[in-house]
């Protein structure tokens, strides 16, 4: 049985709709990218499993629980953790702020979290009295990552977790991304460097135009010619 099951979901903004029926399954323990050209719905997607876009129709359900009528922040009390694109830390905040934020449904135990965060991103330590505005992009993505695993999730969203980095910062987010997967924590993943996302999946999702047109295993996708003209530039 998967983790999370999204069934024909139709939804988007105000009345218009950005998804045309998608379908998408994660299992436990497992890294799932959604991957497609600017417009496909990769974004919305992640939305609306997090309760921030009008759903149509269609269902959305975790661990067997219909969560398709929740707001987020009942979401998140189910164990699904969101770090969206952009505005995805609180920049006049430290660092540790930051991260203690994230453990706002906590009454105790937020000192051993950010202990670990802390092992997960040593450079977050260092700066961990410095206000985010004052780190650089790969830092502050770690900060959002970070944060989001304050609650220890089930499940962790990530809506393209590497846009406007550095090589070098794209590829520490994706070996962070699997440290966590390692943890047992699910993750599903929408990015650009859809070559780089696949490699690093289990399964993957080819979205166009708010429908499925391809999945499979990751490594398929990579390898599948037709995906690799379409969507992938080769």
């Amino acid at each position: 049985m998967s983790m999370l099951e999204v069934r024909s979901l139709h939804g988007g903004y105000g009345g218009a709709d950005v998804l045309n029926g998608v379908d998408l399954d994660v299992g436990d323990g497992e890294i799932v990218a959604v991957v497609g050209p600017n417009g496909a719905g990769k974004s919305t997607l992640m939305k609306a499993v997090f309760g921030l876009v009008n759903i149509r129709s269609g269902s959305i359900r975790f661990a067997s629980e219909e969560i398709a009528a929740l707001r987020a922040n009942e979401i998140v009390r189910r164990g699904l953790a969101f770090v969206p694109q952009e505005r995805n830390v609180f920049p006049t905040l430290s660092v540790e702020e930051n991260l203690e934020m994230g453990a706002f449904l906590l009454d105790s135990g937020v000192s051993e979290r950010l202990h670990r965060i802390y092992e997960m991103f040593p450079p977050l330590k260092e700066r961990r009295r410095q206000s985010a505005a004052q780190l650089s992009g790969g830092q502050r993505q770690m900060v959002a990552i970070g944060r989001a695993l304050m609650l220890e999730p089930r499940l962790l969203l990530l809506d393209e977790p590497t846009a406007g980095l550095s090589p070098q910062f794209t590829e520490l987010i994706f070996s962070k991304i699997r440290e966590i997967n390692a943890q047992g924590v699910s993750v599903l993943i929408v990015e650009q460097n859809a070559r780089k996302a696949l490699a690093v999946s289990d399964r993957g999702y080819v979205l166009a135009l708010g429908r499925n047109r391809f999945e499979g295993p990751g490594a398929a996708l990579v390898n599948n010619r037709e995906v690799a003209e379409l969507f992938l530039g080769a």
